[in-house]
């Protein structure tokens, strides 16, 4: 089925310009801006002449630096009348033309981060970064007022030695909670769990050699380390090898929510998009959930026992009914037995603790899941695509979404890791053949 388009045709000169950019940029620039299904393409002639009688020439004898400049827009007709305008107002030297095209397909691969992108493009520039001398209190504290839950390491000449980060504190130097529940226990638990860090230094727990990148590496190459290296961030070093920047994975997702167009409204003019993922392709399916009735001391030892955060609540037709976390439960019982805390810092198993504090143990097996659950929660369903599941965790600062089908029922989780599995890169096969091979 032919399809409906026209092209704008634009007959201009090197020397034209447009906000102080030549006007090929300029126009590049701006359809790249709009995310619609069109393609921009810029030519550039080896000779010709202008209607004022001036000649372009590529002859050794009169050598032109003005050449003839062609730059041709592609577009679904439906958009002309938006992009037109637009144009004319940008050519200020040159002649604007407009044509119909009889297109039999139109066919195009999703990418979730388009290969221009540089790694200085996506990330956070001037982190705020420690030295092996800091002391691991103030690591603390500056993790618990960031967004993120690690900071590059850096020798006098800013060059990154190695990395600090939440399971650094936790493994290597004994701080007993996440960063997370730290943030939400009282002030009593929090001075004496930084009081505790204040004797030991960054150089006693932190994780070396640097796993760093250049910054004029391809955005998609570090995605690809990262995935292959198992790590949430890389220090960005510049061309000196001194520490410019940090990437995580919010940087690349916060450019995918800012670059790539919208991939459903492309299907929907009949333009076929290939690779395209949805959310059952790269979710977790073996995710813990619990029934509603379920005791709360049960929850503690299904949280324990698999070495999570969070679990679900469903009802018997496996219904999602809400979300249960560590965090819920410190902050839900800590007004009813101080106890509570206890049960986090300990390295005791949950059925140990239990036993030694009977009153505490009694509190949390009259009370189910249902009534501690979080139920006003974001959840997605197993057709949503990729990138809507990477806009919603943006945004509102997820790390994990439930995942839903048509009936409500719960069918699993799904992560930024998975997200950044999902094709910002290398296909995960090749990633998984790479890492097998030692070849990192």
């Amino acid at each position: 089925m032919p399809l409906d388009y026209s092209v704008i045709e634009i007959f201009t000169n090197e020397e034209a310009r447009c906000q102080g950019k030549s006007l090929g940029t300029a126009v590049v620039d701006y359809i790249r801006g709009l995310k619609i299904a069109a393609r921009c393409i810029v030519t550039r002639g080896i000779g010709g002449v202008f209607e004022n009688g001036e000649v372009a020439t590529q002859s050794v004898l009169v050598l032109s630096y003005n050449m003839p400049l062609k730059i041709e827009i592609i577009l679904p007709s439906a958009a002309l009348d938006v992009v037109l305008p637009e144009v004319e107002q940008m050519v200020c030297e040159g002649i604007v033309a407009v044509r119909t095209m009889r297109v039999q397909s139109h066919k195009t691969e999703r990418r979730l981060l388009p290969r221009h992108f540089r790694v200085k493009d996506v990330m956070t520039p001037s982190p705020k970064s420690v030295t092996p001398s800091t002391s691991l209190k103030e690591v603390a504290e500056l993790l618990m007022s960031s967004i993120f839950t690690g900071a590059p390491v850096v020798d006098k000449d800013n060059r990154p030695i190695g990395i600090i980060t939440q399971g650094d504190l936790i493994y290597r130097a004994g701080m007993p909670v996440r960063l997370g529940l730290l943030a939400v226990s009282d002030q009593g638990k929090v001075t004496s769990v930084l009081k505790s860090l204040a004797p030991k230094q960054t150089r006693e727990a932190m994780t070396s050699p640097a796993v760093s990148i250049s910054e004029d590496a391809p955005a998609t190459e570090a995605v690809n380390l990262m995935v292959q290296k198992q790590v949430k961030r890389l220090p960005v070093v510049d061309k000196h090898g001194k520490l410019s920047g940090m990437l995580s994975r919010l940087d690349i997702f916060r450019t995918v929510m800012q670059e790539s167009p919208n991939w459903e409204t492309f299907r929907g003019q009949n333009i076929q998009v290939n690779n395209l993922r949805v959310v059952a392709d790269i979710m977790r399916r073996d995710t813990v959930a619990v029934p509603a009735e379920t005791p709360v001391e049960e929850v503690l030892r299904v949280i324990d026992k698999n070495d999570i955060q969070r679990v679900a609540v469903v009802d018997q037709d496996k219904t999602f009914l809400g979300l249960i976390s560590d965090r819920d439960l410190l902050t839900a019982f800590t007004d009813y037995h101080p106890g509570i805390w206890d049960y986090f810092i300990s390295w005791m198993p949950f059925s140990e603790r239990g036993r030694a504090k009977k009153g505490l143990n009694l509190h949390l097996r009259l009370r189910t899941a249902a009534e501690v659950m979080r139920t006003k929660l974001i959840t997605v369903r197993e057709d949503t695509p990729i990138e809507d599941a990477i806009r919603l965790m943006t945004e509102k600062a997820l790390k994990r979404l439930p995942v839903l089908d048509a009936d409500g029922k719960f069918k699993g989780m799904i992560s930024r890791d998975a997200l950044l599995r999902s094709g910002f890169g290398y296909p995960e096969s090749n990633i998984r053949l790479l890492s097998e091979s030692g070849d990192q």
